[in-house]
């Protein structure tokens, strides 16, 4: 077993195993995977919420929760509070959900329509636009202007009819991240599905224990027996772009349709944590938001076309969660695997799990990137130190 020596880095003087070793990207023929202390260790978190999370563009909903003015979506987005709403002008403004005055929370629902934004604690109000409106019992308060308390807005786009927001400096326009996917989708149209539902999964495993296990179709035989009858597995592809990935199947023919339809499924990852799984007449978002150490959330919301029928539906929400029960069980043994004494770090799979080597290589460049950015950095592994 190699013994590893802990790296102090920056201001937080606590990342775990960030040495030129770990951070360094090989071909995925060569690679090894990330160190065990990356899932486990609870002191990366922080770290992974300011490096990997705030740069990154993240999905919050579908336009058809916010079609009218004063309809809004809440989140959490890099560990931040954040509401979405569309102004009396039409257009999608997203603001830290947070009031200016002691930071109370503007809205508490996942979703809903109002007609102006009132904090839940105090009763300040804010027009849609985020500016300070009123200030209940404030006539005493000196030097006090409402222009200097409008609420902090984010960075939001729509992309499809999906809803993106980004709580940092984005590191690319959101166009530029999903390049590609609209047009290899074609002719399934994102825009015409309409939200359904969300379920919520709570999983006893670190983040990136899910999303590895999402980008391979490896684990498909043993732990998705069911599954395996509804994909073409023998032709399922792992495609990789610069940052998003794409694993798609043919759906196998059934003589009734099966619970999928006729057609092709499409599986997208785009990093850090958010999934696609676009199937004919229908979308699931999965978001994997890190809930403290060795613990995930997973949001998953459904949308469907115009005229899907009830029972099609119904069908399709217990055969995902039937799906998800079973990551469930398997990430979890995983992340007891990786706590134990007998795993360090292994090897991929080039047949199988391109996906996998794809994310843990953009996951090095944004940690090494964060190291850069924090104070006391390594030295710089080939091709990861920032321009």
């Amino acid at each position: 077993m190699t013994t590893r020596t802990p790296l102090s880095a920056g201001p937080d003087g606590l990342l775990p195993d960030l040495t030129p070793d770990t951070l360094r990207v090989d071909p995925l023929e060569r690679a090894d995977t990330i160190p065990s202390s990356w899932y486990t260790d609870a002191r990366l978190g922080p770290f992974e919420q300011r490096a990997v999370f705030r740069p990154s563009w993240q999905v919050v909903g579908h336009v058809s929760l916010v079609a009218n003015a004063g309809d809004y979506v809440c989140a959490t987005v890099a560990g931040e509070p954040i509401i979405v709403v569309r102004n009396a002008d039409g257009e999608i403004r997203a603001f830290y959900n947070v009031c200016r005055h002691r930071g109370g929370p503007l809205a508490m629902d996942d979703h809903g329509a109002c007609r102006m934004l009132q904090c839940r604690y105090h009763g300040w109000t804010y027009t849609l636009d985020g500016a300070l409106r009123g200030v209940p019992r404030f006539d005493r308060t000196e030097l006090f202007d409402r222009a200097d308390f409008a609420l902090v807005p984010v960075a939001v786009d729509v992309w499809e009819g999906l809803v993106w927001v980004c709580v940092g400096e984005p590191a690319l326009p959101l166009a530029v991240t999903l390049d590609g996917i609209a047009e290899r989708i074609a002719p399934q149209d994102l825009t015409g599905v309409r939200f359904h539902s969300r379920v919520e999964y709570a999983v006893a495993c670190d983040w990136k224990v899910y999303v590895d296990n999402f980008l391979e179709g490896y684990h498909l035989p043993l732990v998705h027996p069911e599954l395996c009858k509804t994909l073409d597995v023998s032709a399922y592809v792992t495609e990789t772009f610069e940052w998003h990935s794409l694993q798609h199947s043919p759906i196998r023919e059934t003589p009734d349709g099966g619970v999928y339809g006729e057609g092709d499924a499409f599986y997208y990852f785009v990093f850090p944590n958010v999934m696609l799984n676009i199937l004919p007449g229908r979308l699931q978002t999965n978001v994997v938001l890190p809930d403290g150490p060795g613990r995930c959330r997973v949001l998953f919301d459904f949308f469907y076309a115009d005229g899907t029928a009830p029972d099609q539906i119904a069908g399709d929400l217990a055969f995902s969660d039937a799906v998800q029960q079973e990551d469930i069980e398997i990430c979890e043994a995983v992340q007891r695997g990786l706590a134990s004494r007998g795993y360090d770090r292994g090897r991929f799979s080039v047949e199988c799990e391109a996906g996998v080597h794809h994310f843990q290589a953009l996951l090095k460049r944004a940690v090494a990137d964060g190291i850069w950015n924090t104070g006391d950095p390594p030295a710089a592994p080939p091709g990861l130190r920032p321009a």
